[in-house]
């Protein structure tokens, strides 16, 4: 793996680890709610998607959301506002929800009856790395056709960083040839659904 050594930020290099990017841009697909939880639609958006089945209650356990049916209740009717750190548990408990239920739906969309789906790639930006520490023959952005996203979206879904890195190590830079490691980290990764 030829750039297992890159680290970011180091002499001014910019960029993140593809799969984390390729994640960030599954998550933009997967969300339906574009208010931030801190506002009232927003929150009432996410608590009603919540309440309306057993798994969102689960995903609220999980998420560490422990009130009463009351204070629930009082959030639901808008009466009462959860504190920061609740905020945040019902917007990790809604994302863990939602990315669970558009697994099915967002896989099939990326495969595209068995064409799959275009992905853009852009390097890591070394604009800001002096000549003498600059890597060589970094490409331009490049594009793949990543046709199988079923493991790539169950690693998503579940969260497993590790296993998507793998995935999209082996599934989607292994197609570049033999400048992929230019492309372990970047500057940006684009995809539709």
């Amino acid at each position: 793996m030829p750039y297992r050594s890159l680290e970011p930020g180091k002499y001014g290099m910019r960029g993140m680890r593809a799969s984390a990017l390729a994640a960030q841009r599954l998550d933009e697909l997967a969300d339906g709610i574009t208010s931030p939880v801190d506002t009232e639609r927003g929150l009432a958006a996410r608590l009603r998607y919540l309440t309306a089945s057993g798994a969102g209650y689960t995903a609220m356990d999980t998420a560490g959301i422990a009130v009463t049916p009351r204070t629930l209740a009082a959030w639901l009717a808008e009466d009462q506002t959860p504190n920061r750190a609740n905020l945040r548990r019902i917007d990790a408990a809604y994302r863990d929800l939602r990315r669970r239920n558009v697994v099915r739906s967002l896989t099939r969309r990326l495969n595209n009856n068995g064409r799959g789906t275009r992905v853009e790639l852009h390097p890591h930006d070394q604009s800001g790395v002096r000549e003498p520490h600059r890597r060589a023959g970094v490409a331009g952005h490049r594009n793949v056709n990543v046709r199988r996203w079923d493991a790539i979206v169950r690693a998503w879904a579940a969260g497993d960083e590790q296993t998507l890195d793998e995935l999209w190590t082996d599934e989607v830079l292994a197609d570049l040839g033999s400048d992929w490691g230019g492309f372990e980290f970047a500057s940006g990764v684009g995809f539709a659904a």
